[in-house]
């Protein structure tokens, strides 16, 4: 027989409990965590979201309560009155947060029963992430599950928090609003009332919270739900919330400093203290320092060698005379023998295939008279900045000299890209720095400042090139302001490839948190964008024709930005993937495995909304 609860209330938390509050009655309730049955004693450990308590069950205590313990099992739902009691000498269990005491219970109630789970909610690890998903309310009560939605609360409430006290209004915009272009297929809503009409569930709010500033509200903010029908892969999902931001009148530099002041918030609420402003770079500065737009300042930069490799050196050494050559270390690595060096520049050759980049073997050269003093200059100049992991710690171990030139032939633009040199080298630089993570470090946690390292990226380029329709296409959403100089010097029509956009993003340990940009606010600009992107006024009236309107009527200047909160408590948790900061998430195939959806739909549901399913032939 289960027992009922009645009047019976809590009066601590499990993981509350500590030496200090030996002698105290209390009142305990949650799950059975783990269960040993030691004859005359038997041991609970009863779990709540807090953490976990001992509960002895001593028969000479309570002969009753020690028979429910006999027939408790892991998972069952339990009510604990008892004593607290300091453990034994020697017996403190220093794992746990209330490890030096226990309760001795003097009644226990069965409130509920449990089947046997298929995976214990008091493993650390389970392996089969779709059993995990599929039984979730079980995944949930895991200690690590726990804290990880402990610390969403906390980061999303700091940011709340913050946001208000500088004075902005926290306003929702609609779930069911119209399909417009924004880089992914949308969700759409078919609706019952206008046949063969459907909503769209929103990518983002953008129209509208721009919407809002031309309304005056001034700074607008909004934790907000967004949907995307789009290929997913670990740190994507199909729905997904951003903190989403707007304000009038701003300079890019306001709007930074409002990140930077909520993420501050948002990292203290996790137990850590940033310093800023933000190290700040254009998007050109990252591809030629980085190889990349979402910079990984924990590795060493890019470093240039072009003025190094003379035209006589290029010559003697088959190098292209006047494209980039490029050098990075990967610090800590140590001195590698001769097969582990050769099977590396082999491994880095083979990555590159035919695109024209080889490596440079600086260990060779030393052994050259001719080349032995470029192979000393390279090396001091890859080494002259002191290699120090973002802890401080010195890092031992010598570091991998890693040098790359372009072969004789090796084309300028690669579909159009100059920058394409510094992508490529760029990606190996990440790709070494994984392969070598347990050399040099710079990957590992410290639970420090140390292991974030933030940056402000800008100056994107407005417009990308697509080989497949030879155009230039949007690299931004049609609202993305490009420079003013931009536009007055006429390269918005002449020269699309050099338009700057005010657009920028926020970035974390090579992870883009965020993006926003300064809007359009003008009409004619918005129209000449328009026009540029190949769109006539009578599409761009289709599409936008409620938001053009709006434009006629008083538009302030606006800008903002929104950051995915799921990923910014992903990199603070430490987890591998946004399924574990999403309480109830989709799989690769966007699959809720939990209660079976997507599903199909009856007949009735069918007709009503005036559709139905044809066979594709």
């Amino acid at each position: 027989m289960l027992d009922f609860l009645g009047g019976l209330e809590r009066t601590q938390m499990c993981g509350e409990l500590r030496a200090e509050h030996d002698g105290q009655d209390v009142v305990l309730m949650g799950w059975v965590n783990r269960r040993r049955d030691h004859g005359n004693l038997i041991f609970l450990d009863v779990r709540d979201r807090t953490g976990v308590t001992q509960v002895v069950l001593d028969k000479e205590v309570s002969n009753e309560a020690h028979a429910k313990a006999e027939a408790a099992r892991s998972e069952y739902v339990v009510a604990v009155k008892g004593k607290v009691r300091r453990r034994g000498a020697g017996l403190e269990n220093p794992n746990m947060a209330t490890g030096a005491i226990e309760v001795v219970a003097r009644e226990l109630l069965l409130l509920n029963e449990a089947k046997t789970p298929p995976f214990s909610p008091a493993e650390d690890a389970i392996a089969n992430e779709e059993v995990r998903l599929k039984y979730r309310y079980l995944d949930l009560r895991r200690t690590e599950m726990q804290h990880n939605f402990a610390l969403r609360s906390k980061v999303a409430m700091a940011i709340r928090n913050y946001l208000v006290e500088q004075g902005f209004l926290e306003i929702e915009t609609p779930f069911m609003t119209r399909s417009t272009p924004e880089g992914a297929r949308d969700y759409l809503v078919p609706s019952r009332v206008h046949a063969g009409s459907f909503y769209a569930l929103p990518q983002s709010p953008q129209i509208f919270k721009q919407i809002l500033m031309i309304s005056g509200f001034d700074k607008y903010f909004q934790i907000a739900r967004c949907f995307r029908d789009e290929d997913l892969r670990a740190d994507r999902q199909p729905e997904f919330t951003q903190i989403d931001l707007e304000m009038t009148f701003p300079k890019q530099e306001t709007i930074f400093r409002v990140v930077e002041g909520f993420l501050t918030a948002a990292f203290k609420a996790a137990g850590i203290t940033l310093t800023t402003p933000f190290v700040q770079m254009t998007y050109d500065d990252a591809i030629r320092n980085y190889g990349i737009d979402k910079p990984d300042m924990r590795l060493p930069a890019m470093v240039s060698l072009t003025d190094e490799l003379t035209a006589e050196l290029r010559e003697s050494l088959k190098i292209e005379p006047v494209l980039p050559v490029l050098g990075f270390v990967i610090p800590g690595v140590g001195e590698l023998s001769g097969t582990a060096r050769k099977a590396l520049m082999s491994e880095i050759r083979a990555a590159f295939g035919d695109s024209g980049l080889d490596a440079l073997d600086v260990a060779r050269l030393k052994t050259n008279a001719s080349f032995a003093p470029l192979a000393e200059t390279i090396e001091k100049k890859l080494t002259e900045a002191p290699t120090l992991a973002p802890n401080g710690r010195r890092e031992d171990g010598a570091p991998l000299l890693v040098v790359i030139t372009p072969k004789l032939g090796t084309p300028a633009k690669w579909n159009h890209d100059p920058q394409w040199i510094y992508k490529r080298v760029g990606a190996l630089r990440l790709q070494l720095g994984q392969k070598f993570a347990d050399k040099h470090g710079r990957f590992t946690k410290t639970g420090t400042e140390a292991d974030y390292k933030f940056a402000w990226v800008t100056d994107f380029p407005m417009y990308e090139w697509d080989e497949e329709t030879k155009t230039w296409i949007a690299a931004h959403h049609p609202f993305t302001s490009p420079h003013e100089d931009d536009i007055q010097t006429g390269k918005l029509v002449n020269d699309k490839g050099a338009v700057r956009a005010l657009a920028y993003d926020i970035v974390l340990n090579g992870t883009e948190l965020g993006s926003g940009s300064i809007r359009i606010h003008r009409q004619d600009v918005q129209a000449e964008i328009f026009r540029s992107l190949g769109m006539t006024d009578e599409e761009a009236k289709e599409r936008f024709g409620f938001f053009l309107d709006a434009l006629e009527y008083g538009t302030p200047p606006h800008g903002g930005i929104a950051l995915g909160l799921d990923r910014i408590v992903m990199i603070l948790a430490g987890a591998s993937s946004l399924r574990e900061v999403i309480a109830f998430p989709k799989t690769a195939k966007a699959i809720d495995l939990m209660v079976d959806a997507p599903t199909p739909v009856s007949e009735q549901q069918m007709k009503e909304l005036h559709l139905r399913i044809t066979s594709r032939s």
